[in-house]
């Protein structure tokens, strides 16, 4: 019970940001391969439909949902548990992320 007490540092929470943020890149450039066929190349058509690329948004947020959730999942199992208590804060992050993650995809 002595590892229950002890809190993950500084240290530890630096090293799963620069983690997070390789995930997201890695993450981003995949996705965005997966789903370089799929969607419009010129948007300026009258006749789009009000969300242009829904096949394209649509796609990538399942797949990204799906690759989280399978990191998350990998993650609670082989991580020490005084670092556990840091996984749902990223998670919730990656989720804000990958809505964010749309602006550069259509960009």
């Amino acid at each position: 019970m002595a590892d229950v007490s002890q809190k993950s540092g500084p240290l530890a929470f630096l090293t799963g940001a620069g983690l997070f943020v390789l995930f997201e890149i890695g993450a981003y450039y995949l996705l965005r391969f997966a789903t370089s066929g799929l969607g419009m190349s010129n948007q300026m058509q009258p006749e789009n439909t009000i969300v242009s690329n829904w096949v394209k948004t649509v796609v990538f947020l399942l797949l990204y949902l799906a690759l989280v959730v399978t990191a998350v999942l990998i993650l609670s199992n082989r991580l020490p548990r005084r670092h556990r208590g840091q996984l749902m804060g990223w998670f919730y992050l990656s989720l804000l992320t990958g809505f964010l993650l749309l602006w550069p995809l259509f960009d």
